[in-house]
């Protein structure tokens, strides 16, 4: 039986590790960090396999294949929508069409050119667009290399995240975040520290990343120094200090970077459980797209209070597009009990204008 795993450490015989929440024993292939439950999906750290050696990068070098594609306008975005096909407890409903209606927003009212918007999901036939851990990783590296002053990013996720405890002091509250491409349960999650080194610290000044991230655990999967919170006292939104006791750097190099993400528990809805003619979409990405629908120039604070408004009243779908109108209910597959936002750098969130 294969297992989730996660590279980066030592090599060595397999391991057999016994599961923190359900106790079953599960192989740990030669180097892996973490390891997956085939029974219980919960993930469990490999005792004894750390972080890399200092100086070793987290992230692997890789180099998007000529089939990879995609443009190099000042305009870019990478999204990647995972229904997890074929594993009967855990497929999704929603993600595909996320992807969709988003690549619908970005070209139809904020500029981005269509072959600069690359899409990864498991419905793609090109195995170059597949949403592997490895086309994951290649097309993160697209989407920063190269960047400079002026250049818009999107990064888009919508599918299963995943916790792990830290195994290197960097996290307050103990645990990684994890993202779960298609091949998770052999490859293994991608985690919060690689992300971060990926697509949060090669942006250079002018640049700017958002991030939507529709997932469970999906807060602080980005690792950013800086976290919006409501204020208990006044109300008000107000910036929450995020950087890790180690003084691990997990800001950019000069550039802009925002999370739009989730607080959740990590109980998703039972998405296969709808009669199979709905067509769904995720309840965080639909309230973004809505929000930005009825007000393309807002503020990051007016974009944060619509999307929880629109989160609480649920519903239908009421968005515009080919897709969107085809649409007919909103599912909350992520768990997402209400949206967050992070970033790389303290701004003033009410007055900022929210462009991409």
């Amino acid at each position: 039986m294969m297992n989730m795993n996660y590279g980066g450490g030592s090599r060595g015989p397999a391991a057999m590790v016994r599961c923190r929440q359900c106790s079953s024993s599960i192989t740990a292939m030669p180097g892996a960090r973490a390891v997956q439950c085939m029974q219980c999906s919960y993930v469990t750290r490999v005792p004894g396999c750390g972080r890399p050696r200092p100086g070793m990068p987290l992230v692997p070098h890789m180099r998007p294949t000529p089939a990879f594609g995609g443009g190099r306008s000042k305009k870019r975005a990478v999204l990647i929508g995972i229904k997890y096909t074929g594993r009967r407890s855990s497929e999704l409903r929603g993600p595909i069409n996320d992807v969709k209606c988003m690549r619908y927003l970005l070209t139809e009212h904020f500029g981005f050119p269509n072959d600069c918007v690359l899409i990864l999901t498991d419905e793609e036939r090109n195995p170059c667009r597949l949403p592997t851990k490895d086309n994951i990783r290649m097309a993160m590296h697209w989407l920063v290399q190269g960047c400079s002053y002026g250049d818009s990013l999107v990064f888009q996720f919508s599918g299963m995240g995943a916790q792990v405890p830290d195994d290197d002091g960097d996290e307050l509250d103990g645990m990684d975040e994890a993202l779960c491409p298609m091949d998770s349960f052999h490859q293994g999650p991608i985690l919060d520290d690689e992300i971060n080194e990926a697509i949060v610290r090669p942006l250079v000044h002018g640049v700017t990343l958002h991030a939507v991230i529709d997932a469970c655990h999906s807060a602080t999967v980005l690792d950013l120094p800086y976290q919006c919170v409501v204020s208990k006292s006044t109300g008000c939104l107000r910036w929450r200090d995020e950087r890790p006791m180690t003084g691990a750097w997990k800001g950019t190099s000069g550039g802009k970077a925002v999370l739009i993400s989730g607080s959740s528990n990590g109980k998703r809805m039972p998405t296969n459980a709808l009669p199979q003619p709905y067509a769904t979409i995720g309840a965080m990405t639909h309230s973004f797209i809505r929000s930005l629908e009825c007000e393309p120039r807002t503020t990051y604070g007016r974009l944060l209070s619509s999307m929880r408004s629109i989160m609480r009243q649920g519903g239908n779908c009421n968005l515009q597009g080919p897709v969107g109108s085809s649409i007919h209910m909103v599912t909350n597959f992520s768990g997402v009990e209400e949206p967050q936002l992070s970033s790389a750098h303290k701004f003033n969130i009410d007055c900022e204008p929210f462009c991409l």
